[in-house]
């Protein structure tokens, strides 16, 4: 362990943990000791200090006992002639200042100046966390970078940032470097920062960095299911950061003693340290994977480097298109002014429509565009689209034509300063102007998705040809066929029912954050997430028939009513690590699935109402249970199976088959108002079927209580179902 890094991580987390008591003494004089504390939107309360000491920290008083803790992790400042040979004490140390950090930041919301301000986003929720779960376990998003410091120029720093998006790494900015941040750079040259561009600015102070650490710890309580407690459960916290979640640090500019310190505590987590400046390293392995500090990186090179230190595996695609094409621009939105050419929404008539044909009528990397392209308008017009997608393959089918069809959205999305909205006959496009002076066309549309297509189905898209028709008569030609295609698709899907197929497709793509997570889709039942149907399983297996979407034969059934299936139950149990005996697909009372924690809702019995009630995950409200969305969610997620709450994708709620051992449908009392208005549409059709059209009136929301008390006079008032029911328990 290099002394030069050892002294002044110690001696930098001595400098932190004197301000966290500085600042803290004059909160408690301002306010008392009793005064409540907390971070927004976390069940987790401050979460590095929860996760490695299983504290919950709820007040100032409570600061002070954290405080202690981390004085007495604190080592002497040894001697600038000193050896450290091991990294023992730089680790306590770094660990220390990650409190101090929390705790510093914490007070911000108290007292301070609020750390979610102009470009700043503060504190991350729960909510934000799980949403950005999704991308984690099915592999959009390989890793994460804590980008601490500035570059030398705004140009480098937005070329650090794009190669960074390129590769769909998540990019956590703090701190700064003689009084600018990376971010400061990114805003001056108009780069757009948010979650959906996968660009975080946490903060300008070096105590911002603790946030990324801070998502780090709650990936590990949240995926993996490990509950603090003690040393433990502390050291598996560290061990699944290490194992499973991809992070690193660049250390941008001039590194301080508070800088040295806080790099020392994430390399607990396992996370490296690579730098762009001439600081001592330190290559043998060891607490990381590899090596621990990595410097003197060149700036063009420092994401590839990172990339190498941590392990992570990468597959970057280089489509012959003038912009980037990457998940990390999904999220981008295009401004009115900012238009070069726009498609569809309530400015013309657009869709996208694909078909597979036979071998040999389909000819691969065939593009047309069929009427104007972007040069032969003016800027900011609208035209009408049609976009034709004719693939082939020996092992397609028809069942697949919609799956590859929604992934239209994703991969033009992908492409830098394009915008794309909707789905089938519902889309808007837009292309940017800076899109289209780098020489963007429409024809680049097709090369996209050519190439998407045939990178990412390679097991059943052989052939790929594109039509883009810009001509509107050719437009209102082939809209007919379209539509009769969207029509008979969907019949099709409605048709299906799980006792119409004898096998059922497992996704255990969460397991590289729940291990003891097992999703089971039927057609009547989506995954948790939302994301995948039977159908989507049955073409994922076919493209890869070693992942993570298996055939799992139904085999004896053992409870009709139930759905419960000996074949499944010991599918699941094999493939849960032998954790989960048994699994229930019909109920949320007996043997329910497991959750990971990318669950679109959480279904949860009120005991009082002899009912349930279901909460989508974007609702930050207190319900009836007397727990917010977020603490339901601690129960739920992390691979557990707890009887009486299940995590769901929301087009379950609407399905025959919604709980239909506990009473289905009649047994929801209460459900968010958001939620509410996303179904309502399919929850009134479900009503009629069961002849019980009043149902959705005499439902609650947060508008009429979200006390329990309340809510059993509301459904007494109304006469719910759910009370005459046989009782849950």
């Amino acid at each position: 362990m290099s002394k030069i890094i050892a002294t002044a991580a110690i001696r930098g987390a001595h400098k932190l943990a004197q301000r966290a008591e500085d600042e803290l003494n004059s909160a408690i004089a301002e306010h008392s000791e009793s005064a409540a504390v907390s971070l927004p939107g976390t069940a987790y309360y401050l979460p590095i200090i929860y996760s490695m000491l299983g504290l919950a920290v709820q007040s100032l008083g409570d600061m002070k006992k954290v405080l202690a803790r981390a004085r007495s992790l604190l080592p002497e400042v040894p001697s600038e002639n000193l050896w450290l040979p091991y990294l023992g004490d730089a680790l306590d140390a770094g660990m220390a200042a990650l409190f101090a950090e929390e705790i510093i930041e914490t007070l911000k919301y108290l007292t301070g100046p609020p750390p979610a301000e102009g470009i700043w986003l503060g504190a991350t929720s729960d909510a934000t966390l799980r949403n950005q779960g999704i991308k984690l376990v099915d592999g959009r998003m390989p890793g994460f970078a804590a980008c601490v410091g500035a570059l030398p120029s705004v140009e480098d720093a937005v070329k650090l940032a794009r190669d960074l998006q390129e590769r769909n790494i998540l990019v956590f900015m703090a701190g700064s470097t003689n009084g600018t941040s990376m971010a400061d750079q990114l805003a001056e040259a108009g780069i757009e920062m948010n979650w959906d561009t996968f660009l975080v600015p946490y903060g300008k102070d070096i105590t911002a960095a603790v946030y990324a650490a801070g998502f780090a710890a709650r990936a590990a309580m949240t995926f993996g299911g490990i509950h603090p407690a003690g040393m433990e459960e502390a050291r598996r916290i560290l061990l699944y950061n290490k194992e499973r979640v991809n992070a690193f640090v660049l250390a941008l500019g001039e590194v301080d003693d508070e800088k040295y310190a806080t790099a020392a505590g994430v390399l607990n987590f396992g996370f490296p340290i690579i730098a762009d400046t001439d600081i001592p390293q330190i290559l043998p392995s060891g607490i990381c994977t590899y090596e621990h500090v990595v410097s003197r990186t060149p700036l063009e090179s420092i994401a590839q480097k990172a990339i190498e230190v941590r392990g992570l595996k990468i597959k970057i695609e280089k489509i012959p298109v003038p912009v980037r094409v990457g998940p990390a621009f999904e999220g981008e939105r295009v401004r009115r002014n900012q238009v070069a050419l726009e498609f569809g929404g309530k400015y013309t008539h657009a869709f996208e429509y694909l078909r597979s044909k036979e071998l040999d009528e389909v000819e691969d990397g065939k593009i047309e565009v069929v009427g104007p392209e972007i040069d032969d308008v003016e800027e900011g017009s609208a035209l009408p689209l049609a976009i034709l997608v004719e693939v082939a393959g020996r092992e397609m089918q028809k069942d697949f034509e919609s799956i590859l069809e929604r992934h239209i959205h994703s991969f033009l999305s992908e492409a830098m300063g394009i915008m794309h909205v909707g789905q089938r006959q519902i889309i808007w496009i837009r292309i940017s102007k800076d899109a289209a002076k780098a020489g963007f066309k429409i024809r680049d549309f097709a090369v996209i998705l050519r190439s998407k297509m045939i990178n990412d189905f390679p097991s059943i898209v052989d052939k790929v040809q594109v039509t883009l028709y810009t001509d509107e008569e050719k437009v209102e030609a082939l809209h007919p066929e379209a539509r009769a295609a969207y029509d008979k698709r969907d019949q099709r899907m409605g048709e299906m029912t799980d006792e119409s197929v004898d096998t059922f497709y497992s996704c255990t793509l969460c397991q590289s954050f729940a291990p003891s997570h097992v999703c089971i889709i039927t057609p009547e039942r989506l995954g948790l997430c939302g994301a995948y149907n039977w159908l989507d399983g049955k073409a994922a297996y076919r493209i890869n028939p070693t992942g993570p979407n298996q055939p799992v034969k139904k085999g004896e059934c053992l409870d009709t009513v139930k759905g419960k299936w000996k074949n499944v139950d010991d599918f699941v149990y094999e493939n849960s690590n032998k954790t989960i005996k048994s699994f229930s697909a019909y109920s949320v009372m007996d043997d329910p699935m497991t959750s990971c924690g990318c669950f679109e809702c959480i279904v949860a019995i009120l005991p009082d109402t002899n009912g349930v009630m279901v909460v989508g995950r974007e609702y930050g409200g207190m319900t009836p249970s007397g727990m917010t969305f977020a603490h339901l969610a601690e129960a739920v997620g992390g691979g557990q199976q707890t009887p009486g709450f299940i995590g769901i994708g929301i087009l379950y709620i609407t399905s025959k088959k919604f709980i239909s051992a506990d009473g289905g449908i009649k047994r929801i009392v209460w459900m968010d108002k958001e939620l509410m208005e996303r179904v309502k549409e399919r929850f009134i059709q479900r009503c009629s079927e069961i002849g019980e059209e009043d149902l959705i009136e005499k439902i609650a929301d947060e508008t009429v209580t979200t006390d329990m008390a309340e809510l059993v006079e509301h459904l007494q008032k109304v006469d719910h179902t759910a009370l005459k029911m046989e009782p849950l328990f």
